[in-house]
């Protein structure tokens, strides 16, 4: 017999997420005919409940087909291209960009044009060692918003998605580190420290903390949730950057922990022998998903 459902008060959307899907409601709310840029959050069953409010989501070969509409820039952000498309095309955008984002994108624009990198061609900037130097972005290849960040430097950025990519940096160059918002605090640090030990002494290493604290102060509250309870249902799309990171925390510190998007996937063979249940989740996850695995939970 379950004793205790136990829903972490700590899940749920961020301000960046909440933020756009208030923006998305309220222009739907009205009448109009709303276009979404990619998928306004990482959760299926969210993505589903605004399609069906009206909310039509679209790709970026898709918005170059379209003229005179709406179009909602989600949290993630976007490259200035898009905007210059919007501009030709007469879109007007509703942009839902979370302020911590935005702010890292003017950030690196700032440093690229302060130091762009040579391959670019021209004339580089000059760094403080009076050399060019690199804009290195720790984040997930492909990911909307490392494409947005990548965007501001004209697409010279490098990605790097570990410490492993981190080795292979040119260390004789200027380098300077920024974070995706939602990465990892604890690995973020681990390259910090490698290249500092690595860098050649002729050249510059700046780091810039831009790990988004609503996010990173998560995974140490999720870490004690995950330790209380004998299961763990962990409720996130499987597309969730975020999401991985907070699960994998969740599994390390309770091995008997299980990713789920939905109460669909609630295996009843995983309550055998259970008396305490915790269900928690990403900054995509919305409470009432988490809310609707405790339901079926309880249905028993």
């Amino acid at each position: 017999m379950i004793l205790k459902i136990e829903i972490d008060n700590g899940s749920g959307f961020c301000f960046g997420v909440t933020t756009a899907i208030k923006k998305a409601e309220e222009e739907l709310a009205v009448g109009q005919t709303l276009y979404c840029l990619g998928d306004i959050v990482h959760n299926g069953m969210e993505c589903e409940r605004l399609r069906k409010m009206g909310l039509i989501t679209i790709n970026h070969e898709e918005l170059e087909q379209l003229h005179d509409v709406k179009v909602l820039l989600r949290a993630h952000g976007e490259p200035p291209e898009t905007y210059e498309l919007a501009r030709r095309n007469n879109i007007e955008i509703i942009d839902a960009t979370c302020p911590v984002v935005l702010q890292l994108q003017k950030r690196i624009k700032k440093q690229y044009e302060t130091s762009p990198s040579p391959s670019e061609g021209g004339e580089p900037g000059i760094s403080p060692s009076g050399r060019p130097g690199e804009v290195v972005i720790f984040g997930k290849k492909g990911h909307a918003e490392v494409l947005g960040l990548v965007g501001q430097t004209k697409g010279q950025a490098i990605v790097i998605e570990s410490l492993e990519d981190a080795m292979r940096l040119d260390y004789s160059r200027d380098i300077f580190l920024y974070s995706q918002t939602t990465k990892s605090l604890d690995e973020f640090h681990r390259i910090i420290a490698y290249i500092q030990q690595h860098i050649a002494p002729t050249a510059t290493f700046k780091s810039f903390d831009t790990i988004c604290r609503s996010v990173a102060n998560r995974m140490p509250n999720i870490s004690q949730f995950a330790s209380k309870h004998d299961l763990i249902l962990f409720v996130c799309g499987r597309k969730s950057s975020n999401g991985k990171v907070l699960y994998n925390e969740c599994r390390r510190v309770n091995p008997n922990t299980h990713l789920i998007e939905g109460p669909d996937e609630i295996d009843r063979s995983w309550l055998e022998g259970i008396k305490t249940i915790g269900i928690c989740g990403a900054t995509s996850t919305p409470k009432w998903l988490m809310e609707q695995c405790r339901d079926a939970l309880m249905k028993d």
